[in-house]
């Protein structure tokens, strides 16, 4: 499968502003955007002229990038969510936040997106007492997600566990730290996803 080796902090400062994709490093003064505010190439502090469509590809791509998924993956949710009822923006960031990675970060088990989808890829984790080492599979309301018995020596997960209390847990999941578990009680709403995306723009962009 085809995935991004690059520095992810170019993303970041392409997208000017923290995408959180390195963990505990965008909480400090390493972070890039900290000490690069500016795209990253030759012409990265010029000041260009944005399109239409250039601010609609730009929150389309800062949409991707979040979630570490690819375009045709990123068109396969799209078309999902317009099939589906409710509003196709809300309902193609629910099916995001659904992903088995993304819950996996959100519980706290991991520091980031990307480490959270190692962690599944190497068979951590199983929901509702089954394996699962998909990273892109879909998580329902009622789903309980718990550490693998060997994999809760595992540091990275320990470690990332005690430094989830400074990023919180959402109120549509729930975890137990000391059971090495998390559930999801409820689709998120519009509400609980406080990332500064504008999906609005992300539906008009496919919509041409």
């Amino acid at each position: 499968m085809a995935r991004y080796t690059g520095a992810v902090c170019r993303h970041c400062r392409r997208e000017g502003l923290k995408l959180f994709l390195k963990g505990e490093r965008c909480y400090t003064d390493k972070c890039a955007i900290e000490r690069r505010n500016y795209p990253p190439g030759e012409h990265g502090q010029a000041r260009p002229k944005f399109s239409e469509y250039s601010i609609q590809l730009r929150e389309k791509q800062k949409l991707r990038r979040i979630y570490g998924v690819l375009e045709r993956q990123f068109r396969r949710y799209f078309a999902m969510a317009d099939r589906g009822r409710g509003v196709t923006g809300e309902t193609l960031l629910q099916l995001l936040e659904r992903r088995f990675d993304n819950i996996v970060y959100r519980l706290g088990f991991a520091t980031s997106r990307a480490e959270a989808r190692q962690l599944v890829r190497h068979g951590h984790f199983r929901v509702n007492g089954r394996k699962v080492d998909v990273p892109s599979y879909l998580v329902r309301p009622g789903d309980t997600i718990t550490v693998r018995e060997r994999s809760r020596q595992v540091a990275r997960i320990r470690e990332a566990l005690e430094l989830a209390q400074r990023r919180g847990v959402p109120e549509w999941l729930e975890v137990s730290a000391e059971a090495f578990a998390g559930s999801v009680k409820a689709l998120p709403a519009r509400a609980d996803l406080t990332m500064p995306i504008n999906e609005k723009l992300v539906v008009e962009l496919y919509s041409k």
